[in-house]
């Protein structure tokens, strides 16, 4: 079984709660499972796959056939893990998902967990769909999972008005007259697409003044919020500034979302302020 650190491609950070810690004062055995769920999890948001969106599409799910685990050490309360989780084999219908936790570079525990691809109605197994199993296997060799087009309104208006409907309008209330303008159909478009062509990230460009673009409506959908989708339309709208011969990027982040865009390099600029009753600061950066 794997052990080494370095062979995992995702890891997922934990740090040990006060709950998770038995009377020994070590982790309680079977909250490795709990970290080893969490972390498959993660998994599938490093792939860009909505979990329960993608099983709808597969017309299957994943159930849990055998977990194995061996415990070489224990985590104590307020340890740093690393749970590492990489796809080991795929059979006609079944996967086998090699764990481990790590505390910095020492191997706590290892497991074993293999899923069964099945009819989430009658429970019975089919074979892994060729779709998920390429995905599987281009993941673990390093290749992209995320396309990100850029366009007009005409081409991606459709997905980007679905992510921000769910977003903005549905998640945060904001009223949807205050969502459309007339800018959409002039500006330029940034729409994430998975491997399954699901659209889970969008934003858009506009010019603000000559030589300064503008980049808003900056929407990832609630599952794949975390993982590096949003950053990838980000940077294509940047690119797509770049390319344009404008000098500076600004636009205005909720407040929530501004250590987002400051590990992207902006800076805030001036005072928060309310845009549709949700507080917000101004950010910039250079070209």
């Amino acid at each position: 079984m794997t052990t080494q650190r370095s062979e995992f491609r995702f890891l997922e950070r934990l740090r040990v709660r006060w709950v998770e810690v038995d009377a020994q004062k070590i982790v309680f055995n079977g909250h490795y499972l709990m970290y080893f769920d969490t972390a498959v999890g993660g998994y599938w948001r490093a792939m860009a796959l909505p979990y329960a969106a993608t099983m709808e599409y597969l017309g299957g799910d994943l159930f849990v056939r055998k977990s194995t685990v061996e415990y070489l050490s224990s985590a104590r309360y307020d340890d740093v893990l690393d749970v590492g989780i990489r796809c080991a084999r795929i059979g006609n219908s079944s996967l086998v998902m090699h764990a481990a936790v790590f505390r910095a570079e020492e191997l706590l525990v290892s497991g074993e967990l293999v899923y069964v691809f099945a009819d989430p109605e009658a429970q019975t197994s089919k074979a892994v769909p060729q779709e998920l199993r390429e995905v599987l296997q281009d993941f673990e060799a390093g290749k992209p999972m995320v396309e990100v087009r850029v366009g007009g309104w005409d081409e991606l208006g459709r997905d980007a008005k679905a992510i921000r409907t769910a977003v903005f309008v549905e998640e945060q209330k904001i009223p949807a007259d205050m969502e459309w303008d007339a800018a959409d159909t002039g500006c330029t478009h940034a729409v994430a697409y998975n491997r399954f062509g699901m659209p889970l990230a969008t934003g858009r460009l506009l010019e603000h003044v000559p030589g300064v673009a503008k980049i808003g409506r900056m929407a990832v959908t609630q599952t794949m919020r975390g993982s590096r989708v949003g950053r990838a339309v980000l940077d294509a709208l940047m690119a797509a500034a770049r390319e344009r011969g404008e000098r500076e990027v600004l636009l205005h982040a909720q407040m929530t979302a501004a250590p987002f865009y400051a590990r992207a390099g902006f800076t805030q600029r001036g005072p928060v302020f309310e845009e549709a009753g949700i507080p917000h600061v101004e950010m910039v950066r250079a070209l």
